[in-house]
């Protein structure tokens, strides 16, 4: 903390400039010092930041580009580069058109870290682009947790062609003999009255996409709601519609 505090004096006091390395001849002296000022900032305040959070983070007193940021997270071990993240599941072929088919899943954490108890977030993407249709705080996966989630897709994005998922209780029948329905659930009921398909994933690695984003929101959501000061779920489901 010494450290960071002195460097931060020298470079109030006199900019880039201030922060030059005394070892005379090197020709990226000033680099050197913003580049040792700008990790010990991540190592004492952003430690678990990615570096494009952590250059948003820095933005206020310290202008440092995303890539390079990154380069030297590397160089430093505060972060791995995307080789060394890589991983090699083969992945089930995207559908091609926007809305045809949505994957659907809850993510428990402490989405609030120490400040709440740990809760679910439920996640909409959709198959062909990736991209983000429906997010919500709820207390657990239920089934009136998804009609709620469900009711705020359709007023937004209409019916898609299918849900896809994996095989909680609110989407697939555990018994085998249940009584009545004909062996669907209620929400799958519900979804086919407004003929739409549900699908059960049989491996979190078929359902990979709203995986990785699972873990993406784990990382990045949960730093902005505390950067926020956003502490329970009303406050979270109201940031999600904001951002």
């Amino acid at each position: 903390m010494w450290q960071t505090q002195r460097i931060l004096k020298r470079y109030q006091d006199g900019g880039g400039a201030a922060l030059i390395h005394k070892a005379r001849g090197a020709s990226n002296r000033i680099n050197v010092g913003v580049r040792d000022y700008a990790l010990e900032l991540v190592r004492q305040n952003y430690r678990d930041f990615g570096p494009i959070l952590a250059t948003e983070a820095l933005r206020h007193g310290l202008e440092v580009s995303r890539e390079t940021l990154r380069k030297w997270m590397v160089e430093s071990g505060l972060w791995l580069s995307r080789k060394q993240r890589r991983s090699f599941h083969q992945p089930r072929l995207r559908r091609e058109h926007y809305g045809e088919l949505i994957q659907i899943d809850g993510s428990e954490h402490r989405w609030f870290e120490d400040r709440a108890d740990p809760c679910t977030l439920l996640v909409f993407i959709d198959d062909a682009t990736s991209k983000l249709m429906q997010l919500r705080f709820v207390p657990s996966e239920s089934t009136d947790s998804y009609f709620q989630a469900l009711r705020g897709y359709l007023q937004s994005h209409g019916c898609p062609v299918a849900f896809y998922s994996d095989k909680h209780s609110v989407f697939r029948v555990l018994r085998r003999d249940p009584k009545g329905g004909q062996g669907m659930t209620q929400f799958g009921r519900a979804l086919a009255e407004l003929n739409i398909e549900i699908l059960c994933a049989n491996s979190s690695q078929a359902k990979g996409r709203v995986e990785r984003v699972n873990r993406t929101l784990q990382d990045r959501l949960v730093k902005e709601m505390r950067l926020a000061g956003i502490s329970d779920i009303d406050a979270g489901n109201d940031f999600l519609s904001n951002s």
